[in-house]
């Protein structure tokens, strides 16, 4: 009998369109790969496709249905001196017919990277900087509209050796990036300088987030466009509150855009994480730091407490603990769930969740 259980087993891993993934690790989750600092995207045709660094290769894992199983890794390019870590590490956005991926190297270059979805080929992109070395600090964020425009932010220090906001812009068939454009300069001289800035993208409104230094204070601010990045808002300050600190808080934000356009934020204040919405006060969600918030109908917080990763849907009082680690990334499926991926130790993890408050309802529905 051993012998046919093990061809058994075996004729069930060769099967086409299985998932190359190792088994569950933990309650619910599975290791997809080694690596760090992983970023997600979900194209137009609800493919996903999870994006991270392992010592200087950039690796691509895709999954077909809505984060279920994945792939085995393909590589997107190999950068030397590849920076990692602290909200570094390749960004990726997905538009209609193509896939953008960004990485930064120590000497503070901008590398990118497209696939053609038609075709399934990564090729090596034009340098997003227009200035060599710019992008010291590491820190960048990619996003795309529906129509193959893809959008970069980072902190850049070009002129002056002083971090600003600049940003550029491509089409998807496009070799080249435009010319890069500071889009703001702190009066006091300087951005935070340790914190990434972010940026999300739907139609022609282009919005963005970052944390500024004003008089002592490491608060964030966002800017809009509605020209497709041409022009923007003056920043506006999140939140009531302020953060007079010293020193840099090495902790960004995160931005989204709901179904009907409006703009939720996340992000940290002296070890509490808030969300808010633009000219709003800010709400407190529990305590932590390094949060995200991602979704298009139910919007869901994430962040570290410590060692504990967790999340909250908006429409929840819940707060669920995904697992461990140091770093996590959400994005809403297109079949409502939401896709956690997080690093913990070097190694990446995956898991499906729903949002509590559906579910209930569901169950609710059921029981009638």
């Amino acid at each position: 009998m051993k012998p046919i259980f093990y061809l058994l087993a075996l004729a069930l891993l060769l099967l086409p369109g299985l998932s190359c993934t190792s088994p569950a690790t933990g309650p619910g989750e599975t290791l997809l790969d080694k690596g760090r600092q992983p970023q997600l995207a979900v194209d137009a045709a609800g493919v996903t496709r999870v994006v991270y660094g392992l010592d200087d290769e950039i690796f691509c894992a895709t999954s077909t249905d809505n984060g279920l199983t994945f792939s085995e890794p393909e590589l997107v390019g190999t950068v030397p001196d590849l920076l990692t870590g602290m909200a570094m590490g390749p960004q990726v956005a997905s538009s209609a017919n193509y896939t953008v991926v960004t990485a930064i190297d120590k000497k503070g270059n901008i590398h990118s990277y497209s696939l053609k979805h038609a075709d399934g080929k990564w090729v090596k992109a034009a340098a997003v900087n227009d200035v060599p070395g710019v992008a010291a600090e590491g820190l960048m964020s990619i996003a795309s509209d529906a129509n193959d425009t893809f959008y970069a932010l980072w902190l850049d220090v070009r002129n002056n050796k002083k971090n600003k906001i600049v940003l550029a812009s491509k089409s998807g068939p496009a070799a080249a990036w435009s010319a890069n454009r500071v889009i703001y300069e702190s009066p006091d001289s300087t951005v935070c300088e340790c914190c990434k800035p972010t940026i999300v993208v739907k139609d022609k409104q282009v919005n963005l987030m970052f944390r500024n230094w004003l008089q002592g204070s490491r608060d964030f601010y966002v800017t809009s466009s509605s020209d497709g990045g041409k022009t923007f808002s003056e920043p506006v300050k999140l939140g009531q509150g302020t953060w007079k600190v010293e020193g840099c808080p090495m902790d960004g934000g995160g931005l989204m855009l709901d179904e009907s356009n409006q703009v939720h934020t996340a992000w940290q204040r002296d070890g509490h994480i808030y969300y808010a919405q633009p000219g709003k006060t800010e709400v407190e969600v529990g305590e932590g730091r390094n949060c995200r918030i991602s979704g298009g109908e139910y919007p869901v917080i994430a962040w570290k407490d410590d060692k504990a990763l967790k999340v909250k849907f908006l429409n929840s009082e819940n707060i669920q603990t995904i697992g461990e680690g140091s770093y996590i990334e959400t994005m809403e499926m297109p079949d409502k769930t939401t896709l956690c991926v997080w690093e913990n130790d070097k190694k990446l993890y995956y898991k499906k969740i729903s949002n509590p408050a559906l579910t209930v309802g569901t169950e609710a529905a059921a029981a009638l």
